[in-house]
């Protein structure tokens, strides 16, 4: 029996993300599982196949999945033919790691386009396999190999641009070698084979000479930069990146001292890092849907203290060509290190244009990111993850060092200021009339003028004629059908002329709206310039459209001016913000079509700029493309300008740190530059960045992980290292939705769980830290063992308040806390409760149950949180006690009212402090209550004060008394009547609390007597 075995390992180059792939031989089917959201899955599995006849075809298929439906259904994106004869042409009838091309059947939606690459291993087994080659081939089946294209990945080779002859040679030679293995396996050889080999070394020196071929680099490169339908600059690696430098070097220089062949710089470069027996093959062409250039590169690497010297292959393929842009993709293999045939690792070399230096140099942006491809599971992927870039980052060190020396590196001074960016730019004069005849200058407007002036010149030479019909004096209607079709098509030429009129004074209002308006106020100063669009996409039939664009940032709105009638805007316009207290996060940008005041505006493409994943640098001149099913589909593009400073310098960060003082109820103080700077570099953030507080801690994911919990004014960060293995990540404030508090436990080892949700699809690139990923997409971080967890959530809650807020709940809360006077709640629980003799007892009472039992509605525990519920408290969280002072512990509540207890829900917080009373033997808790979103919630607090002690009837009984008093911080004309108010409803609902209190402690009592 002989059977073909089958292993799919990856795919790359992807049209779409929901994957899975079909295999069939003859009649027997199978397929991979379905991986989602991805255009480079990875499947790594194996299937067996019997074979019967050497005809037979494999087809792999790879299939879109549908996720609409409930069934694994789908397109064909693209498939392979692999005939089983073929086969037996490889070495031990086994084709190892081969890429084949994916091509898309006539009826498929990917027809005539590329569809990606795919990685199959194939190879045949069994003590028949030679039977196989015993049947002669038929014609069909040399059809079908020499109608196969897939097996490019059989014999891997650079070959010329595409050449018909070479390939009908190269198919000649297979068949022909098929039919001399066949014959000789039935030992029919005749006098003629000798002939028939010769024949058989001549097509196939000519099908090795055909199918690679040296070619020039730079004109290689040239023709590169001439061919159509080039890709887009492709983002960075996953693994992150190596290299982010500017030099004063034209990109094309940079690109031909980097990448040309017998380069000195490689040379160089190889000594310094202790490479022996560099060679260099010759730059090919590699044929596929897109041609491209290609080479492959081997090398001995230096021997280190736990790897001894090994050798690296690397595959240099151009991926994007352009005028003045560069994207080398390398793909470096190295199987002789342990584990070396598991994975491979890509970097990615991006050369773009670095803006014009102040010299008026021609700079160069070179941006290296690394990758790396794991071709089979192991166990040891962490360990392999960090050696690579522990290796990487050594070696692009000396890589940097060594560039550093031919050319000259771009210092932020040699870059051009933002004043004078901001001066390059000169804004259209918007309304000249050349742009109104442009606008109007088409065939609804001609038409009409002409048809009116036919009109009035018709009218003017005739008469008036004698009432007919229905007519009468002052009443003249049209005696015959053309008279009224004419009416009616002038009728409607009229409208769509009023209605562009019309349109076009709508958009003259809109014009100009914020450009050129100043910032106000010192802090956080945001400029943005508006340069232009490219291939904006539209909904009308003609194919322009009316774009404007609406920058969003921490709560502001800035809208440009109105393009009409165009794909291309240009714009050229400085858009300002006003001075924020703190740095922006994010600007959200998005495109609209102009469609007047009173209509709703279609959204043309949306995108996002992040702060903190771009050096200024690169703020100061990208190109955003822009996301959105109409952007995508005519890949649109803004060109923008970005420019974030700080007009006050360190104070900004002084004030901003008092006012977070007040929200936190503690003391903040401002780091070190050195303190600073280190925590800039560990999450690579940018300079303006600072750090607030730090706390150690322990991250839940499947084991606990300690580490470190990083704050500052934009992100939340955390970062362990354990052994050498680092696992570090941060998100947003922005990106939080939820916080929890979960209560202590046995699996939390009695410590309170801070849960972390973010919103759906933010934060992805933390994903790796977070411990579950609920049914909604949100990723959920958990967080415990904080030295004192009540100072840190206090903490992480104030920050991602004041972040979430919109400008005009900003100037309330900055109200309050000026009316408080910065009021914080004392520590001391002497001074909790001030006027002690101005409270009131509202309750006092002697219960049968014992004193402990009683304090268990205090300690966070199943009991206080079943009363409190059935109370009318909803989502109610307590935090641990904690020692304060000495023999005062203190912790936090929060919760809210339902309907019932409240006709408002408002939300409420407690500092609660417990501490013993020596004279009684017992206990004093006392309470400090806040009320949010009711009627006058920020005129007054409410303490409370309960005296525990036991009682004079037994050890089985206690006595309670409760207090309360109101503490105004603002004086207010319904005063007495609120506190009316509250005293009576509290007297109640205290009752009520401490009735079932006593009611489940002696159900639980005689539970455990039964």
């Amino acid at each position: 029996m002989v059977r073909l075995f089958v292993c799919v390992l990856e795919a790359k180059d992807l049209p779409v993300g929901d994957t899975y792939v079909k295999l069939r031989l003859a009649k027997v089917k199978a397929k991979t599982k379905i991986l989602r959201n991805t255009c480079t899955p990875v499947w790594n599995q194996e299937f067996s196949f019997k074979v019967h006849d050497a005809e037979d075809v494999l087809v792999v298929s790879l299939v879109n999945h549908d996720n609409e439906s409930r069934v694994v259904t789908g397109y064909v994106v693209g498939e392979v033919r692999i005939p089983v004869g073929s086969i037996a042409l490889e070495e031990n009838q086994t084709s190892l790691h081969s890429w084949f091309s994916l091509e898309s059947p006539p009826t498929g939606k990917f027809f005539n386009k590329y569809c990606g690459k795919i990685l199959l291993t194939v190879s045949l087994h069994g003590k028949d396999c030679a039977s196989l080659t015993k049947h002669k081939h038929s014609s069909n089946s040399i059809v079908a190999v020499e109608n196969s294209k897939d097996l490019e990945g059989l014999h891997t080779s650079c070959r010329a641009p595409y050449d018909k002859a070479g390939v009908g040679k190269q198919w000649k030679f297979i068949a022909n070698c098929l039919h001399k293995i066949f014959k000789k396996k039935e030992g029919n050889s005749k006098p003629g084979d000798s002939s028939e080999q010769s024949t058989l070394l001549s097509d196939c020196e000519d099908s090795e000479q055909e199918k690679s071929s040296p070619c020039n680099f730079e004109e290689a490169v040239e023709i590169m930069k001439s061919g159509d339908n080039k890709p887009e600059m492709p983002e960075n690696l996953s693994g992150g990146v190596l290299v982010n430098q500017i030099y004063l070097v034209s990109p094309n220089d940079l690109n031909v001292f980097l990448f040309a062949p017998n380069s000195q710089f490689r040379k160089e470069l190889a000594e310094v890092q202790g490479i022996t027996n560099l060679q260099e093959r010759p730059w090919t062409w590699k044929n596929g849907d897109v041609s491209s250039l290609t080479r492959v590169i081997s090398y001995k690497k230096a021997a280190t203290k736990l790897i001894k010297a090994v050798t690296a292959t690397e595959e240099q393929t151009y991926i994007r060509v352009s005028t003045k842009e560069f994207a080398i993709l390398v793909s470096v293999s190295t199987p002789e290190v342990p584990y070396g045939n598991t994975f491979r690792i890509e970097l990615l070399y991006k050369i773009m244009p670095g803006g014009e230096a102040s010299s008026g140099e021609e700079s160069s942006h070179l941006v290296v990111s690394w990758g790396i491809v794991f071709i089979q599971s192991t166990m040891m992927k962490g360990m392999i993850e960090n050696g690579a870039r522990q290796g990487l980052n050594e070696n692009f060190s000396l890589f940097s060092e060594k560039l550093a020396q031919n050319f000259k590196v771009q210092d932020k001074t040699d870059l051009p200021d933002k004043e004078y960016l901001l001066a390059t730019l000169q804004p259209e004069d918007q309304w000249h009339w050349w742009q109104a005849i442009t606008y109007f200058c088409n065939f609804t407007v001609f038409s009409t003028i002409f048809m009116c002036l036919y009109i009035l010149v018709h009218i003017l030479y005739c008469g008036p004629s004698p009432l007919q019909g229905l007519e009468f004096r002052g009443l003249e209607l049209p005696d015959s059908f053309g008279e009224l079709i004419i009416s009616g098509v002038l009728i409607i030429q009229l409208q769509r002329v009023y209605s562009m009129l019309s349109h076009f004074i709508q958009a003259r209002f809109q014009m100009g709206t914020d450009h050129g308006l100043k910032a106000h106020g010192v802090g956080w100063v945001l400029t943005v310039a508006l340069i232009e669009g490219v291939d904006l996409a539209s909904l009308e039939s003609e194919g322009l459209s009316d774009p404007y664009v609406v920058l969003t940032c921490n709560g502001q709105t800035r809208s440009s001016s109105v393009k009409l009638q165009t794909s291309n805007p240009q714009w050229n316009e400085i858009l300002e913000f006003d001075a924020m207290e703190e740095p922006p996060s994010v600007l959200n940008v998005e495109v609209f079509d102009f469609d007047g005041p009173f209509d709703q505006d279609v959204s043309l493409g949306r995108a996002e700029i992040n702060f903190l994943k771009h050096t200024s640098t690169e703020l100061a001149d990208m190109w955003l493309l822009l996301q959105g099913k109409l952007a995508q589909s005519s890949q649109a593009k803004l060109h923008l300008r970005n420019f974030l400073d700080n007009n006050k310098g360190v104070e900004t960060i002084k004030e901003y740190l008092e006012k977070m003082e007040k929200e936190v109820g503690k003391k903040l103080n401002l780091r070190s530059p050195q303190r600073n700077s280190t925590f800039q570099k560990l999450f690579a953030l940018p300079p303006e960045e600072f750090l607030i507080k730090d706390f150690t801690c322990y991250l839940k994911r499947k084991m606990l992980l300690q580490g470190r919990l990083f704050l500052s004014a934009r992100i939340m960060g955390f970062h362990a290292n354990i052994f050498g293995h680092k696992t570090k990540f941060f998100f947003l404030w922005e990106d939080i939705e939820e916080l929890q508090v979960l209560p202590p436990s046995w699996a939390t080892i009695g410590s309170p769980t801070l849960v972390i949700i973010l919103r759906r699809g933010r934060g992805l690139d933390a994903r790796h830290g977070a411990k579950t990923q609920d049914e909604e997409g949100r990723l959920r971080f958990h967080f415990q063992s904080f030295s004192s967890f009540s100072a840190a959530s206090r903490t992480i809650k104030a920050l991602w308040r004041t972040r979430i807020l919109n400008p005009y709940q900003k100037e309330q809360n900055t109200a309050e806390h000026e009316d408080q006077e910065g009021f914080v709640i004392p520590e001391d629980s002497a001074s909790i409760l001030e006027n002690e003799e101005k409270m009131t007892r509202i309750f006092s009472a002697e219960l049968p149950i014992k004193l402990m039992s009683l304090m268990g509605i205090f300690d966070g525990g199943k009991l206080e949180h079943k009363i409190m519920l059935r109370t009318g408290c909803m989502n109610y969280e307590t935090t641990s006690w904690e020692l304060v002072k000495p023999d005062v512990l203190e912790r936090r509540v929060s919760y809210r009212f339902n309907r019932q207890v409240s006709a408002f829900g408002g939300e409420v917080t407690c500092t609660q402090q417990k501490y013993p009373n020596a004279n009684t033997g017992g206990w004093t808790v006392t309470e400090v209550m806040v009320l949010h979103g009711v009627p006058f919630a920020d005129h007054f607090h409410i303490h409370f004060r309960f005296e525990i002690e036991k009682s004079s009837l037994g050890e089985c009984a206690c006595k309670c008394d409760a207090y309360i008093g109101i503490m105004w911080l603002k004086s207010s004309k319904f005063q007495q009547r609120i506190n009316r108010n509250i005293i009576a409803k509290f007297n109640l609902r205290l009752k009520d609390i401490l009735e079932l209190v006593q009611k489940e402690i002696l159900l639980m009592c005689q539970n455990s007597l039964g």
